[in-house]
């Protein structure tokens, strides 16, 4: 379970114990030990198996992918995947792939639907890009929604991300954004639900397989 699970139980639970201690009626307790249970079971950090192979590119969030879109950028040609979090979903999120991480970038917002597209120029987000080792990118990032109002990340620039790695949460409903290569072939569609460091959502080629693949991703990358 997330750190902050327990902070918000235990205060919750020590509410509704006041509340039955100087009221002396246990319906005084009830909301408080049930919003306290639900903190509980909403900051849960359960363990799961992160996928092993070259190339794989695994979801950073649970939820349920929501768009699915080839976009041009100045830095190239990319797939976005949107996430959309409930507040029934586990929030934690996880680092897509193995490698260094480039860049965060953290910028205030606002607290717009996460089902609107606009959530994604108009919210408050965190964005990080994690370079592999092999050289591509991918870039994801955290978008507050609607009743979220806290983003939490923990690495550094430069630290050496893990595939699958816990990297820090979004509180209560939101989405993430996931920017992949091109070239990527993708595993997912609109309407499937992915689990944060566990479900595939695309496969890198190997560069060295065809001088096609390879000139693709050169092209992919310029």
């Amino acid at each position: 379970m997330v750190r902050d699970g327990y902070f918000y139980g235990i205060a919750l639970l020590l509410v509704g114990g006041a509340l039955r201690f100087f009221t002396g009626l246990w319906a005084w307790a009830i909301i408080p030990v049930l919003l306290a249970l639900f903190f509980l079971w909403f900051f849960r950090d359960p363990n799961r198996t992160v996928p092993q192979g070259e190339g794989l590119i695994v979801s950073p969030a649970d939820g349920k992918v929501t768009d699915v879109l080839r976009v041009t950028t100045p830095d190239g040609e990319w797939l976005r995947l949107s996430i959309f979090l409930s507040v029934f979903n586990v929030h934690v999120n996880r680092s897509p792939i193995a490698g260094r991480l480039r860049e965060v970038v953290y910028r205030k917002g606002l607290y717009i639907n996460a089902m609107d597209p606009a959530s994604a120029e108009k919210n408050e987000q965190n964005k990080a890009v994690v370079e592999a080792d092999t050289g591509y990118t991918v870039t994801f990032t955290q978008i507050a929604g609607l009743l979220a109002r806290r983003i939490v990340f923990r690495p550094k620039p430069g630290d050496h991300l893990e595939r699958g790695q816990r990297v820090g949460l979004i509180k209560f409903g939101s989405r993430v954004d996931v920017l992949v290569p091109g070239i990527a072939e993708l595993h997912v569609k609109k309407g499937d639900r992915v689990k944060g460091g566990s479900s595939i959502l695309a496969t890198m080629p190997r560069v060295d397989a065809t001088p096609e693949f390879e000139e693709a991703f050169a092209e992919s990358l310029a």
